[in-house]
């Protein structure tokens, strides 16, 4: 159980201003699976935030979708803020609303579909005109994406309409599966197709906001290809971004292309929702299983999202079917499970994170006993720091060592490290704040500030033997794994791996 966030500040200061540990690594039992959690209005009291904090909040999600930006600047604010309180870099990431097709507006905010009766889709009807008999559509080439008999979702797939006939921008359907549709509900095609780009004018704007505020990471809503991919992070980077790129899988044609798209991305998130609507709940777990897979084994991060936790939005324990459908999550190694709903809005964003951490752990003890990993034993590496970074982990696995040390300026060392199955904490050492900050995202992988101003190497190893005795990561005698570099300040460059038994900085 992590302590209060007075207690998870450093309890030594920095020797000769060379390093600060990010003190959420002290905890007797490390979490290895992240949580990310989205900010909105019942976060935004500065106590509850360094609650979350305490609690495990290892990345912070802002959704686009929801709110203005200075809306989105306050929370981002408030959250460094209560981060630098707590001795933590926590991560940030961005959300794109991305082209999310929904109904307009109805005149008495909501309507009652009949199963049977007819309804009507038109882009061009009025905002506000919606009624029993049709509603308009925001997004103007509805009628040329779909056709006759076709089966259209609306409301996360609570009301099934089948196409009938298209006249000019009206398209006709039965109410297959009727009940309450209400404003500004989202639109599905069942198997997918609806043209949309993931990019609209609004998400560019966005990209702006995101790379001058410093988002570590950028998320792509409704991916449709890699191409999509490459484009948001070619508009990030021109726009001045540094982060890594988030694609997330909610079209059925994104999981016809998830091998290009996992490709092109940094991190993968399975959002649960629209997907779930598409591809057809039947197939949604074993899609998700396959998507986490395939991700670790191309060396990419995997967020699994959508409501992992749902029923915490009003009670204060949740079910036993969210239980274990984060435990199977954490068993199948996603690197980290999201929250969205149950932080941004719910009534229990403190305990909400407390039970998944929970869980967590508890996923992670069943996982580890069932013996090590053989990822990647028959490849054959393209980088040098790759080969090491697989080196660290079979010697790890197969010697009694208790931590991984990794130098690391980019973090990539580490990144590698952590798609092999262990119980072995890493600690990435690093000097850069945006490194520590993306790291946090790894499973496994814990962010240490650290900067290397001594060219003698036992000076160096005592100071890094200092804060790992210390801090109690490790007792005297233990062995442990460094990996470093010759070129300090180069990314990529590590090339080295070496074996310690800790001593005493006094001995």
């Amino acid at each position: 159980m992590l302590t209060s966030c007075n207690e998870l500040r450093c309890p030594v200061p920095p020797v000769a201003g060379r390093f600060l540990l990010l003190c959420a690594i002290i905890a007797p039992m490390i979490r290895r699976t992240k949580i990310v959690a989205t900010l909105g209005p019942a976060t935004d009291d500065p106590k509850v935030l360094k609650e979350m904090i305490d609690a495990g909040l290892d990345v912070a999600r802002i959704n686009f979708s929801h709110g203005e930006q200075q809306d989105h600047r306050a929370r981002i604010e408030a959250l460094r803020a209560a981060a630098a309180e707590c001795g933590r870099e926590i991560g940030l990431m961005g959300d794109l609303q991305g082209p999310k097709i929904r109904v307009k507006r109805f005149k008495n905010s909501k309507a009652s579909l009949k199963d049977g009766a007819m309804f009507f889709l038109d882009a061009s009807l009025g905002f506000y005109d919606g009624n029993d008999k049709g509603v308009g559509v925001a997004y103007p080439t509805l009628h040329e994406d779909v056709k006759p008999g076709d089966v259209l979702l609306l409301s996360d797939g609570q009301i099934t309409l089948k196409v009938d006939s298209i006249e000019g921008t009206r398209v006709h359907t039965t109410v297959v599966l009727g009940g309450i549709l209400s404003d500004h509900k989202g639109i599905n095609r069942q198997g997918g197709g609806l043209l949309a780009p993931a990019l609209t004018d609004t998400d560019r704007e966005y990209i702006q906001f995101a790379a001058d505020i410093g988002m570590d990471f950028l998320a792509v809503s409704f991916v449709r290809n890699a191409g999509d991919v490459t484009e948001a992070r070619e508009l990030f980077g021109a726009a001045g971004g540094h982060g890594l790129i988030v694609a997330k899988i909610e079209r059925a044609e994104a999981v016809e292309h998830i091998d290009s798209i996992i490709e092109a991305a940094d991190v993968i998130m399975v959002a649960r929702g629209d997907l779930g609507v598409e591809m057809g709940y039947a197939e949604l777990t074993g899609m998700q299983k396959r998507i986490i897979r395939l991700t670790r084994t191309k060396n990419k991060i995997v967020i699994t999202a959508t409501q992992m936790m749902e029923s915490m939005i009003k009670s204060p324990i949740p079910t036993r079917a969210e239980v274990s459908d984060v435990a199977n999550a954490v068993m199948d190694g996603t690197d980290a499970v999201m929250l969205s709903a149950e932080t941004a809005v719910g009534e229990h964003p403190v305990s909400v994170i407390e039970a998944m951490s929970e869980v967590c752990l508890g996923a992670e003890k069943f996982v580890l006993a069932r013996g090590r990993t053989t990822h990647r034993l028959d490849d054959r590496f393209q980088k040098v720091d790759e080969a090491i970074a697989m080196a660290v982990m079979y010697t790890a696995n197969h010697l009694a060592v208790k931590a991984i040390i990794a130098l690391t300026e980019s973090g990539s060392t580490t990144l590698w490290m952590s798609r092999i199955r262990s119980d072995i904490p890493i600690y990435a050492f690093t000097p850069y704040a945006s490194t520590s900050r993306r790291v946090a995202l790894y499973r496994g992988v814990y962010p240490v500030s650290f900067k290397i101003e001594t060219s003698d190497a036992q000076r160096l190893y005592r100071d890094i033997f200092d804060t790992l005795l210390t801090n109690k990561l490790v007792e005297e005698g233990d062995l442990v794994i460094f990996t470093q570099g010759d070129l300090s300040g180069v990314s990529g460059s590590t090339n080295s791996m070496k074996i310690f038994s800790v001593t005493s900085p006094d001995r």
